[in-house]
């Protein structure tokens, strides 16, 4: 099997190399990865100058672009084959409920559906700072055994990624696997007012604190009991429901 690692924390990240460790016994790991952080950039690409692709080792290589640029280039110029699965993570911090909009490491896995290879986004539900977080080393106990699961399924959807959310908590406190739906969150006091050395009015966008809501089966609470969190997610924005009612809001031109 080949797999194709990439994420948004970028190439030096402690969590890319945790993925690395639990892909490493399924089959051929490559790497393809941002040589900087990109959290937040979503589903975007570099359109405006190019990408210059350096090779670190046989099978490992550092992008100066965004996590989409690097599954693109992986799967379309620098693999001499597709990969089987793209795995994106293991992300920094979680991937829950709205989040999903945003991630990097959650595009990075849909590029990988978009481009026909079945993915899998992985995000760690602790912050991680400078690597001091032993928790993010010990998930490879963890999420090894899910990913051969995963990988080995017959009829995973081709058309659907699994976004995993692991726990904050020592791998004997995992308690299991739950399948979820996305959650919702409200930010509350995630825009900073300040002044630049100039005087000048700024802002920093990032902080604040977090609130959930949901349902029992909703990702943020399996994660807050202590399972793995396992959302399936799918690139079709149509809200089917509102297609079959339309009779309640739409009235022909």
């Amino acid at each position: 099997m080949r797999l194709l690692c990439s994420n948004d924390d970028g190439i030096l990240a402690k969590g890319l190399a945790v993925l690395e460790r639990a892909a490493a016994p399924l089959g051929e790991v490559w790497t393809v990865a941002p040589d900087r952080e990109q959290s937040a950039t979503s589903h975007s690409l570099t359109l405006h100058h190019p990408l210059r692709p350096v090779q670190l080792g046989e099978r490992r290589w550092q992008i100066d672009g965004t996590p989409t640029d690097c599954v693109m280039l992986a799967i379309e110029a620098l693999m001499p084959e597709r990969p089987d699965f793209v795995l994106s993570g293991i992300n920094h911090g979680p991937n829950m409920g709205e989040d999903v909009l945003y991630s990097g490491t959650v595009a990075a896995a849909m590029e990988g559906l978009a481009l026909g290879v079945p993915s899998i986004a992985v995000s760690f539900a602790g912050r991680v700072l400078h690597g001091a977080d032993d928790l993010l080393d010990e998930q490879v106990e963890v999420l090894a055994p899910i990913l051969k699961h995963l990988t080995s399924l017959p009829d995973l959807p081709p058309d659907t990624l699994l976004n995993v959310n692991l726990p904050r908590c020592a791998p004997a406190e995992v308690k299991g696997v739950r399948l979820t739906r996305l959650g919702q969150r409200v930010f509350s006091d995630s825009l900073t007012k300040m002044k630049d050395p100039w005087g000048r009015q700024i802002y920093w966008i990032g902080g604040g604190t977090v609130e959930w809501s949901g349902s029992d089966d909703a990702d943020f609470q399996a994660v807050r009991d202590h399972y793995v969190s396992i959302t399936p997610l799918h690139l079709d924005l149509t809200h089917r429901a509102r297609l079959e009612d339309t009779e309640r809001w739409w009235r022909p031109l």
